[in-house]
């Protein structure tokens, strides 16, 4: 009998989860289905470039129809609202059910704002297109708005959280603020850039050499750090920090945090910190049915520490989703997941970048981590077959 695979999600984990199990049954054996909120698998490393104007959209958005076409797997377009573990079943938002054999939770996460107040409402965050075309006519509006207004709230930007996320927004928002003032007749010099990390440096897991020079190639172009520094509370235009300082800002965009998927959380499978918890083979421990690709489970390291949430860690795991899959309803052993860490880069801006590559950790600055960083985006676009599914 046709086992029914159910993958929730297609973002990295999801979308590389469904062409992995695909690659393993045949269309006979199992039936794929994936249900995602839109119809397009967006990449979002490159969200900070759209959130600028530096990209245009269809550079980042690739039609799931098309990475799906003749694979045998069927696309629902649909919101997830419930999902009933014991069950057996997910109920999406128009009432519709979608019985399972085996579930794949690839629902990623969302920012966390740590319950300081007016952070939520009052601030910008990066997790999907609409988010990043949201900031974009924020900011330009913004720069025309100050060019009449004179308020320096407008031409006033706060970037919460100096991870990756964060360094390469920033990075991002440094290059395109001289084109936009040109364009409304603003003197760039008006323009204040602040990034607030609440740890003593940007990019902690980066080498402190690669940091200096982030933080030189940043500061060079406007941007101003405050680092050790939390933002404890956002009303209105007002940015407070934790030692007592007030910034006036019209626009602030928060980096700082993601937590697990709540409807993960609360579906009744077992979590850890608001993440799904897992064995080795990418199983909830609760409930061996289930598997987990991505943000929204918590994978521990050999040194008992969770990795990184990473879109990285989200491909590695896809694929290792749909091969024990596989083994799974075969009645083989499955295989342990073990995740590779090939490197990290960090775009600094359209022309410069850092980060590391190799087990070695080679590091690499300016132009060659900037080749690095588009060799990568052509490798993963590459690999799922999405080279020519850009949405043009």
């Amino acid at each position: 009998m046709s086992k029914r695979i159910l993958i929730l999600g297609a973002g990295y984990g999801g979308l590389l989860s469904a062409l992995s199990a695909r690659a393993c049954f045949s269309a006979e054996e199992a039936s794929i289905t994936v249900i995602n909120r839109y119809d397009t698998h967006q990449i979002v490393t490159e969200l900070h470039r759209l959130a600028v104007g530096n990209i245009a959209e269809k550079a980042v958005t690739l039609p799931l129809a098309n990475l799906f076409k003749d694979k045998d797997i069927r696309l629902v377009i649909g919101t997830v609202t419930a999902i009933d573990p014991d069950g057996r079943q997910v109920v999406l938002e128009n009432g519709s059910t979608f019985p399972y054999d085996a579930l794949v939770l690839a629902l990623g996460s969302e920012s966390d704002f740590f319950g300081v107040p007016g952070l939520r409402e009052n601030s910008f965050t990066l997790k999907s297109v609409a988010d990043a075309k949201r900031i974009f006519a924020h900011v330009n509006y913004k720069i025309a708005a100050y060019a009449t207004s004179k308020r320096k709230a407008d031409a006033t930007f706060v970037i919460g959280g100096g991870g990756l996320t964060g360094v390469e927004l920033v990075g991002e928002l440094a290059d395109e603020l001289p084109r936009l003032c040109r364009t409304h007749g603003v003197d760039v010099s008006d323009v204040s850039v602040y990034l607030v990390e609440s740890k003593p440096s940007i990019l902690s897991t980066y080498s402190a050499d690669l940091i200096r020079r982030a933080v030189t190639s940043l500061e060079a172009r406007g941007v101003r750090f405050l680092l050790g520094l939390r933002i404890a509370g956002l009303d209105g235009t007002t940015v407070s920090l934790s030692d007592g300082r007030t910034i006036e800002a019209g626009t602030v965009l928060w980096a700082g945090g993601v937590k697990g998927s709540p409807l993960v959380a609360n579906c009744g499978i077992a979590v850890d910190r608001g993440r799904a918890s897992v064995n080795e083979y990418l199983q909830s421990v609760s409930h061996p049915e289930v598997f987990l690709a991505g943000d929204c489970a918590v994978v521990m390291g050999p040194d008992g520490r969770p990795y990184p949430p990473t879109a990285q860690l989200s491909w590695q795991m896809g694929e290792h989703v749909g091969a024990n899959l596989f083994a799974y309803f075969k009645g083989a052993n499955m295989t342990p997941f073990e995740p590779v860490n090939s490197g990290s880069l960090a775009s600094l801006g359209r022309k410069d970048g850092i980060g590391w590559i190799g087990e070695n950790g080679i590091e690499l600055k300016g132009l060659p981590a900037t080749l690095m960083k588009k060799a990568s985006d052509v490798r993963y676009l590459a690999h799922i077959d999405g080279l020519f599914s850009l949405a043009y």
